[in-house]
């Protein structure tokens, strides 16, 4: 038995849930489309270079989520599930997380997203363990801020490592599966990396080190 570790975006779905909430949140009016969208494709872009300021993009994502009551943003998420991720959802991920459980295999997701988008996408394919960009809430709704550290980059490291304490879980013949050169720090972690949908530079890389490449589409 060991640890599944899988990124979301682009990895287990065929898309960036991230970019489609900003997408669907423009689609029914609740940001200014025109304005809004801009940037989302603005930081979407910054995301695929490596250069992307992940305060500065989560200010701006999560902002919305301040505007509006959870309600009203969960009624919002049932209709962005049917709407936008039902169509992307990938059976051969679905495969491959039914094939570690079958082996006793702990599944976790560990996603730059914020966690109130993810989450139910993650339970969707019948998973319980979620580590993510967690927004703050006050009150029974969200501030618009972040709560602790982004878990971005090396920043899923500080949350793996909380979670390993926490479930005295190990990492010894981990798998991680992801498709971006952004998650290079939990690649060169694990016993196991694995390419899915890589982008060019984690391809090359993969090239170079020999490590497997998968395409789940």
């Amino acid at each position: 038995m060991a640890l599944a570790i899988f990124d979301l975006d682009k990895t287990l779905i065929g898309g960036d849930s991230d970019f489609l909430w900003g997408e669907f949140m423009s689609e029914i009016g609740a940001v200014d489309p025109k304005s809004y969208q801009a940037k989302n494709q603005y930081f979407f872009d910054q995301y695929a270079l490596g250069k992307l300021d992940i305060n500065e993009y989560l200010e701006f994502c999560l902002e919305p989520l301040s505007k509006n009551t959870l309600s009203t943003l969960n009624t919002w998420h049932q209709q962005f599930m049917h709407d936008k991720i039902e169509k992307i959802l990938l059976p051969k991920a679905q495969a491959v997380i039914d094939e570690h459980k079958a082996k006793g295999d702990t599944i976790l997701v560990i996603t730059a997203t914020n966690s109130f988008v993810t989450a139910p996408i993650v339970k969707r394919y019948g998973i319980d363990n979620l580590l993510a960009t967690n927004p703050e809430m006050v009150n029974g709704g969200f501030t618009g801020k972040v709560e602790g550290e982004p878990c971005f980059q090396a920043g899923k490291i500080v949350h793996l490592n909380r979670w390993l304490e926490q479930t005295g879980e190990s990492m010894s013949g981990a798998y991680f599966y992801s498709d971006s050169h952004n998650d290079l720090p939990m690649l060169e972690l694990v016993d196991n990396p694995i390419v899915v949908h890589g982008d060019d530079k984690l391809l090359q890389i993969a090239k170079e080190r020999n490590w497997l490449s998968l395409d789940w589409t």
